[in-house]
């Protein structure tokens, strides 16, 4: 395995684990306020459980590197699947994490497809040449 996919699966999993941990505690607010108003669930349940399934996710992409191609996959597909919530964000002018202006809440919607693609990178799925 190389050494910038080994960092950059490490690095994305420990971000992961923190943003899970900033969803029950210190940031629980702020993304209650990313949850779209028309999705279904309630506002503090949908961030308890993105939280948890974020933890889960990131310590799974540290802890468990024979998984990594599996847990890639499943970190992307998550990343592909919270979009909407980003799109909602924006399409409804909400202010959360100093994304108060309609241009930077534009600006992050560029960012979540290169999460995807580093949840792929990390995972092995972009590589070129020998299998690692």
């Amino acid at each position: 395995m190389s050494a910038a996919r080994t960092a950059a699966r490490l690095l994305l999993g420990g971000s992961m684990v923190f943003a899970g941990v900033s969803h029950l505690t210190t940031q629980r607010a702020e993304f209650q306020a990313q949850v779209p108003a028309w999705f279904p669930v309630d506002e503090d349940l949908t961030v308890l459980a993105s939280g948890v399934v974020e933890i889960g996710l990131g310590a799974a992409f540290v802890a468990l590197p024979r998984r990594r191609r599996t847990v890639g996959a499943v970190l992307a597909a998550f990343f592909v699947v919270i979009f909407p919530g980003n799109i909602a964000q924006y399409l409804e002018g909400t202010d959360a994490f100093g994304l108060d202006t309609d241009g930077k809440r534009l600006v992050r919607l560029f960012f979540q497809p290169l999460l995807v693609l580093w949840a792929l990178f990390g995972g092995g799925w972009l590589r070129r040449g020998r299998r690692d």
